[in-house]
């Protein structure tokens, strides 16, 4: 019997760019096999190469770049010498990729159902009829809801979360042997992304596909792959078995992604995350020998810096390989690190006081007939909670949930409808920010999720921080004014000469860190945290909320965290209010919230948040369906048309009752007390150390 033919294999690829400036190597000495029915994960920082990978296995690097060194074999056939006719009957019919902003697959110009139709018109040839009917059988194998509907739909019309499975659906057509999908999830709510992954993983066992699946979110790759590739500046450093390598990393860098990453048993007082020092090198200034060596803690002159370093397997007939010399030496057990300890900080009295805040909007509906109609979109209904001074009160749930107009509600963007929203003892609901004072508005501060979008380009670094100092008259000596931008750069931990230089010259993270300096630049009581690290890498994100904490602890401010990543909200809170359709579910401590009695939505975000732990079992629980429109609620309980446990007649008509389990744990639900106590755990941890990692 022969031996299998891998789907794909990339034997020494090489990738580099050509710019003015000269040759720019992307990627360099890249290995990889991928066997039929594989899923393969590659991951790493942004910039490691890892998209670079599936645009040239696409053959879509643009015309300055290029594969310079090595091979790309499909089915045993290199890539490289087929022709260009060869290459486009096999793109998007033998191979096909899922992109990470579906808008960016899809013309907004055409009904879904006619770009659909186009994969089997153009690669197979059948008529438009057959195209048709096809594609609205794919559209049902991936879930949607109303194929019909979604046909005859532009792409604008329909959620983020239907526009990936239109795209997935899209990929699928012509049933490919590979499926590219690089962060086909990044840019939806984890209640989506879980049924996005769920579908994924049915789809590969239904279809045999092959498919490598590009992300910066290991909790993702351990529910999804097979192996697992980990890149690190251009290069693959580690390559093994999912679980051999998530038990049994032997690379520096592997470590280091995980140590910064908040799985349960991550504590931020106890046992807080460790953020990989140094940046990752610019392609034109990779060190000699291993690219890793000079953020390493195991760097050794003369043999980790005297040359290229090659892969070597770990054990004989492992399939674990792993590019480090020192591999075999290192004691792996004391390579984790051993973090300082803090005592917990003590929270202060309630400095902000939210009563039955609401929020409406009139908006125009432009009904049958043309006939125009106001309709009332309920952003917020009759929110309550309270929040103390050096708490941190997490704020999560799904996009449209009202988690943002609340943000804006207090910050003077927009005005309550009704409620009431207190910051000591100012009244904020009715006060927009145009009739704010100095005093006011340096005390409430924003760290956006944006960095890119929330600094002026035309100006420095230290000129954007310094304005803010001195338009809240924290100084005004312009030597004073110097000094306190550079304490702050300190702070948030960048180098002071950062001051001069412009956005474009800094890093994603690096530009979050000026956007926190910049929040605290007026010494503010408040500051709003909205998604502040969901664009970041993992170890980027482990130096934010590390910084965000020690700031906290040092000015004793409240910080309000807006999220949708309840593993980031796990490790970071002290207290967590549970929205959904703009209605509080369930509010209460971080430990009361993470154990039963939950809400059921409170239930279904728990189940669906990935965690890069081999020794975690999660209950599953997949939402079906849409978020109701908040121009037309549910009567009844928000969450009902959902709901996994609905009480049929009561749910859909009557407001729930909000339960007490504790002074501070609440959960607005019609099922009984006994029934939400007696709730299995979704998430259980095996502490079996065969399983543990090391």
């Amino acid at each position: 019997m022969s031996e299998q033919v891998p789907v794909l294999e990339c034997r020494n690829l090489s990738v580099s760019y050509f710019v003015r400036a000269g040759e720019i190597p992307a990627v360099v000495d890249f290995t990889m096999k991928l066997m039929p029915g594989e899923a393969q994960g590659i991951v790493g920082e942004s910039g490691c190469g890892k998209s670079t990978v599936a645009l040239a296995i696409m053959n879509y690097m643009g015309r300055n770049g290029a594969i310079v060194g090595g091979q790309i074999l499909f089915e045993g056939r290199d890539m490289r010498t087929m022709s260009d006719e060869e290459l486009r009957q096999i793109r998007g019919s033998k191979i096909a990729m899922v992109y990470q902003e579906p808008m960016a697959s899809l013309n907004p110009s055409m009904k879904i159902g006619d770009q659909l139709a186009e994969v089997p018109l153009f690669h197979e040839g059948v008529s438009e009829d057959e195209a048709k009917r096809r594609a609205r059988e794919m559209l049902s194998n991936v879930r949607l809801p109303d194929p019909g509907r979604i046909m005859e739909s532009y792409p604008h019309q329909i959620s983020g979360g239907q526009q990936q499975r239109v795209v997935i659906a899209m990929a699928l057509l012509s049933n490919p042997k590979l499926l590219l999908l690089d962060e086909p999830t990044t840019a939806l709510d984890v209640t989506v992304e879980a049924g996005i992954v769920e579908l994924i993983k049915e789809i590969s066992s239904e279809f045999g596909t092959s498919m490598i699946y590009i992300s910066h979110n290991l909790g993702l790759i351990l529910e999804t792959c097979d192996r697992i590739t980990v890149m690190y500046s251009g290069e693959a450093v580690e390559v093994g078995d999912i679980h051999t390598v998530f038990n049994n990393m032997r690379h520096p860098y592997t470590r280091g992604l995980f140590n910064s990453i908040p799985v349960p048993g991550a504590d931020k007082n106890a046992r807080p995350l460790v953020a990989i020092r140094g940046q990752l090198p610019l392609p034109h200034e990779r060190p000699k020998g291993c690219y890793f060596g000079p953020r390493c803690d195991y760097f050794e002159a003369g043999r980790c810096d005297a040359g290229h370093l090659p892969m070597e397997e770990v054990a004989p007939g492992s399939n674990h390989f792993v590019r480090c010399v020192r591999f075999a030496e290192i004691d792996w057990e004391a390579l984790k690190p051993k973090p300082k300890e803090q005592e917990p900080i003590e929270p202060g009295d309630v400095v902000l006081r939210v009563e039955n805040l609401t929020k409406h909007y009139e908006v125009e509906h432009t009904g049958l007939l043309f006939v125009s109609e106001k309709r009332t979109v309920k952003a917020n209904e009759k929110i309550s909670f309270r929040a103390r001074e050096a708490e941190t009160v997490a704020i999560v749930g799904e996009s449209g949930c009202g988690k943002s107009t609340f943000a804006k509600v207090l910050m003077g963007l927009e005005e309550a409808s009704a409620g009431r929203v207190q910051l000591g003892n100012l009244e904020l609901s009715k006060l927009p920010v145009e009739a704010r004072d100095g005093a006011t508005i340096s005390r409430l501060q924003m760290v956006f999720q944006n960095p890119f979008d929330t600094l002026n380009p035309s100006h420095t670094v230290g000129a954007q921080i310094a304005r803010v100092i001195k338009k809240f008259g924290i100084e005004k000596d312009p030597e004073r004014i110097r000094e306190r931008v550079y304490e702050l750069l300190d702070t948030v931990k960048l180098p002071r000469d950062f001051a001069d230089r412009k956005p474009r010259q800094l890093s994603g993270g690096q530009k979050q860190r000026v956007g926190i300096a910049r929040a605290f630049a007026g010494d503010p009581k408040m500051v709003i945290a909205d998604e502040p690290v969901s664009a970041l890498d993992v170890s980027v994100q482990a130096a934010v909320t590390g910084l965000l904490m020690d700031i906290q602890r040092e000015n004793r401010t409240t910080l309000l965290f807006i999220s949708h990543d309840l593993s980031v909200v796990r490790y970071l809170s002290d207290r967590i209010v549970v929205m959904y359709l703009g209605q509080i579910m369930e509010k209460g401590l971080t430990e009361e919230i993470f154990s039963p009695p939950y809400h059921p939505y409170t239930e279904a975000l728990l189940s669906a948040v990935p965690i890069a732990d081999t020794r975690v079992e999660k209950r599953k629980v997949v939402l079906t369906g849409e978020l109701p429109s908040p121009t037309d609620p549910p009567k009844g309980c928000p969450f009902s048309t959902r709901c996994p446990y609905v009480i049929e007649g009561l749910c859909e008509t009557t407001p729930p009752p909000v339960r007490s389990f504790s002074d501070s744990h609440t959960i607005a639900c019609h099922l009984e007390e006994a029934r939400l106590t007696a709730m299995e755990p979704v998430i259980k941890i095996d502490d079996d150390p065969a399983q543990a990692a090391e």
